[in-house]
C-alpha cells in the first residue's frame, strides 16, 4: 500500500535535554511535550483522537499507553505502544501515518521519552532486563559491557574487511559537536572537539572512545501525525510522511549473517521506493547515531555510498550544517543527547524543524527532502522515514 503524501506532521515539541530531571516523572515530561506539540498544531486536546507511544526507560510499562493517556486526560480511539529500540520513534510515525490515513483516527499524538534511568546498562541486572534470552546464555557469560561491546564488534570488523580507520569514525564526533554548537538545545554546545581530542579520550571497548558514546539524559519529544488535507490548513508549513520502511533480521548481534550489513539495506530501499526517490536526491540527512559506526553502516546500506566506502565518504564531506552532507544538524545523540527513548525522536523533530525553515542558526539552505532513520538494538530493527515539503516531491 502506498501512502505517499497522504499524511504529515502537523504539529511537534521537543524538550530540552537533561541530565537531572529535577524531580520530575515520565509522565510529567510527555504531558509538557504533548501539550507544546498541540498548540504547535493549532489544536485543542479534544481533536486528538490517536495516541502512540514508546516505553519509559523507567516506570512500569504495563498498560503504559492507557497510563499516558489517562494522565493526559485523553480518550483516543486508536492506540498502542511502540518498542523498537531506537527505532521505536520512526516507526511510531509510520504507524501513526497508516493510521490517518486508514481512517482510524484524524490527529495521532507520538508520544516518546521519560526519565533515563542509570542503572539500565550499567550494572548485571540493567544488562539483564533490556537482554534476549539468548544474549543472556550466550553473550553474557563473556562480560560485554552493554551495547558498547556490540558496536565494538561492528567497528572492528568494518576497519578489518574495508580499512576503515578510527579517525574517520572521529570524525562524524566532531562534525556532529559543531552542530550542536549552534544548537542552545543540545548537551553539549559549549566546546568544540577535534579528531584528536575524541581519539585521546578514553578507550571504553576498542576502538570506541568516550566521546564516540551516546549520552543518554532525561527529556520527551512529541509530534503530531494528520490526514494531508487536514494539515494543509493547519497553522504550520506540514511536512509530507512521503516514503517509509521497516526491517528486521535479527535481535541478538549472534545471529547476524554479517555484522557489516544491517536491515537499513531493506528498510531505506522500500522507503526510498514508496516515495519514488533516490538517496542522491536528499537535502538532509538525519541518522540515529549512537555510535560513529552506526552512521557509516547506515550510509552505506542505505545506499548513499558503496558499501565498504563509509569511511572515506565521511572523511571526504563536510557534515556539518555548513557542509555539502548535512547529517544530525541538531548535534545528533552523540552530542544532543539520548533522552530515554526520545533519542529517536530528535532525529525526526530536527528534519521537520528544517524542513519548515525553523532552526535559525543551523538552517540550510535549500532544504525540501529529509532521509530519517532509526535503530533499534545493535543494528538489528530499522524504521526509515523520507519526509517532504512537497506533497509529490519526485525529482
Amino acid at each position: 500500500m502506498n501512502i505517499s503524501g497522504r499524511a504529515a506532521v502537523s504539529g511537534m515539541a521537543e524538550l530540552k535535554p537533561e541530565i537531572d530531571a529535577g524531580g520530575r516523572s515520565s509522565l510529567e515530561l510527555l504531558s509538557e511535550v504533548a501539550s507544546r506539540a498541540i498548540k504547535d498544531a493549532g489544536l485543542r486536546k479534544s481533536d486528538l483522537d490517536g495516541l502512540l507511544v514508546t516505553p519509559p526507560a523507567e516506570d512500569s510499562c504495563f498498560m503504559w499507553p492507557a497510563q499516558v493517556a489517562e494522565y493526559l486526560k485523553m480518550s483516543p480511539s486508536y492506540i498502542n505502544m511502540v518498542e523498537l529500540g531506537g527505532a521505536s520513534a520512526c516507526a511510531a510515525i509510520t504507524r501513526a501515518a497508516l493510521a490517518v490515513t486508514a481512517g482510524l483516527c484524524r490527529h495521532c499524538l507520538c508520544l516518546s521519552g521519560g526519565i533515563w534511568d542509570s542503572q539500565v546498562f550499567n550494572s548485571q541486572e540493567g544488562k539483564m532486563a533490556v537482554m534476549s534470552r539468548a544474549e543472556i546464555d550466550f553473550e553474557l557469560p563473556y562480560g560485554p559491557m552493554g551495547f558498547n561491546s556490540g558496536y565494538a564488534l561492528i567497528a572492528q570488523r568494518h576497519m578489518y574487511e574495508f580499512g576503515t580507520t578510527v579517525e574517520q569514525m572521529a570524525k562524524i564526533a566532531v562534525d556532529q559537536r559543531q552542530n550542536a554548537l549552534a544548537n542552545p538545545d543540545a548537551l553539549f554546545n559549549k566546546q568544540a572537539i577535534s579528531i584528536e581530542d575524541v581519539l585521546n579520550s578514553p578507550l571504553i571497548v576498542d576502538p570506541i572512545h568516550l566521546l564516540e558514546i551516546v549520552r543518554p539524559c532525561s527529556g520527551a519529544a512529541a509530534v503530531i501525525i494528520s490526514r494531508s488535507e487536514e494539515a494543509i490548513d493547519m497553522p504550520n508549513v506540514p511536512v509530507y510522511l512521503l516514503g517509509m520502511g521497516e526491517a528486521c533480521t535479527h535481535n541478538s548481534i549472534i545471529y547476524s549473517d554479517s555484522i557489516t550489513v544491517s536491515p537499513v539495506k531493506w528498510s531505506a530501499a522500500r522507503a526510498f521506493a514508496m516515495a519514488g526517490l533516490k538517496p542522491v536526491d536528499m537535502d538532509l540527512l538525519s541518522l540515529y547515531d549512537c555510535y560513529p559506526i552506526t552512521v557509516i553502516v547506515t550510509l552505506e546500506d542505505a545506499g548513499f555510498c558503496d558499501k565498504g566506502a563509509g569511511g572515506f565518504f565521511v572523511q571526504s564531506h563536510d557534515l556539518t550544517y555548513r557542509g555539502d552532507l548535512p547529517l544530525n544538524t541538531h548535534g545528533g545523540q552523540l552530542s544532543f543527547g539520548q533522552p530515554s527513548y526520545a533519542g529517536g525522536m530528535s532525529h525526526v523533530t530536527e528534519a521537520v524543524r528544517q524542513l519548515r525553515g525553523e532552526a535559525e542558526k543551523r538552517q540550510i539552505k535549500n532544504n525540501r527532502l529529509a532521509f530519517v532513520n532509526g535503530n533499534g538494538g545493535v543494528m538489528s530493527t530499522q524504521s526509515s522515514l523520507i519526509l517532504g515539503r512537497d506533497k509529490h516531491d519526485v525529482r
